[in-house]
């Protein structure tokens, strides 16, 4: 499609037969793009960080500073962040097929798989923002709208959902395919109508990425998000940035909609740090793997040394069982039975 202007702020200015075709009746949808004034991010520049992990996220992706947020996969890993003082996570769709089936991701876990991933993490500290990978939705425009509500419902503060076809794969393998603009947008669009169904006003915070760059190129894949943020996206997450001048030109071209990116050592994305990615203009970096990478390595040694000399006393390193429990919150646990006049801990 010839002279597409990738910077204007309005879809409909450089597709109106699309905006059109995607458009809906929902109370905040003006000549095609949605426009919620409660969520507006001047609405979450002052005031104290809030309980509520949505309206915490939303919180720090108005104010300075990038959201740093470690891939976890299980309790554990979950844990080991939170003890680091990060303060939001990821969950990992390829961490959590990994650690809940012992599969690759290849669309072979399912929603309820990550539902119930994701109600774990979110109990180990309820304030805390988890965004969570929710693959393409799970489904039609009805299973993507079911799977927003439960997670939400979870305790999850936001998740992306994509536009891979339904048999989908991890976004740094190869062979990737992708369904069409309309398909995309609706699957966005599903998504915000059901956040905004959610009773008391949600700010369940909606993330629409694009594998696309691979399989169509950069021009395609950001005028994808173009569409996604003006269905009602909250942040743009493009797949597989393969250079630190292409996550800028992307920032740019979305500004002044958020955009998340995703580190994986080895991936198609170069390891920035951080920093590097906020100089960027990049406002959440992601590193999906680095739990469970961590873990292989980690658990491989071990086995290996146990097979070797008939004991797990090296890969220890001195950890006994009630340090081990102490990560997992075995102090809080303990007070809180002592206040609550229990005596079954009494001694640990």
């Amino acid at each position: 499609m010839p002279g597409l202007d990738y910077f204007t702020n309005n879809i409909s200015a450089v597709a109106p037969q699309l905006a059109s075709s995607v458009a809906t009746t929902g109370d905040y949808m003006t000549n095609g793009v949605y426009c919620n004034p409660r969520l507006d991010p001047k609405n979450y520049l002052e005031g104290p960080l809030s309980h509520n992990p949505a309206t915490r996220l939303r919180q720090m992706l108005a104010r300075p500073g990038i959201v740093v947020a470690p891939g976890i996969c299980d309790g554990i890993s979950a844990r080991c962040a939170i003890e680091a003082g990060f303060d939001c996570l990821y969950q990992s769709g390829a961490a959590t097929t990994a650690s809940r089936l012992g599969q690759p991701d290849l669309a072979i876990a399912t929603m309820n798989d990550f539902v119930g991933a994701a109600q774990m993490v979110c109990s180990i500290n309820p304030t805390m923002p988890v965004i969570a990978d929710a693959d393409t939705g799970f489904g039609g425009p009805i299973n993507v709208a079911r799977t927003v509500t439960a997670y939400a419902k979870a305790g999850v503060a936001g998740l992306h959902i994509e536009d891979q076809v339904q048999t989908k794969r991890c976004g740094h393998l190869m062979g990737k395919q992708v369904v069409s603009r309309e398909e995309f947008v609706t699957r966005i669009r599903a998504a915000v109508l059901a956040r905004d169904a959610i009773p008391g006003g949600s700010d369940f915070v909606i993330i629409g990425r694009t594998d696309s760059a691979q399989v169509l190129g950069m021009e395609e894949a950001l005028y994808r998000l173009k569409l996604a943020a003006d269905a009602g996206a909250d942040v743009c997450f493009i797949e597989g940035v393969k250079t630190s001048k292409l996550l800028k030109d992307t920032v740019a071209a979305l500004a002044p909609k958020p955009v998340l990116v995703n580190v994986i050592s080895g991936g198609l994305t170069p390891a920035f740090t951080y920093k590097e990615a906020e100089e960027m203009g990049a406002k959440i970096i992601i590193f999906s793997l680095v739990s469970c990478v961590a873990m292989v390595h980690a658990v491989r040694a071990a086995m290996h040394s146990l097979k070797k000399t008939g004991t797990d006393f090296s890969t220890a390193k001195g950890m006994d069982p009630k340090a081990f429990f102490e990560v997992m919150g075995l102090n809080d646990v303990v007070d809180f039975d002592a206040r609550a006049g229990g005596t079954a801990f009494k001694e640990v």
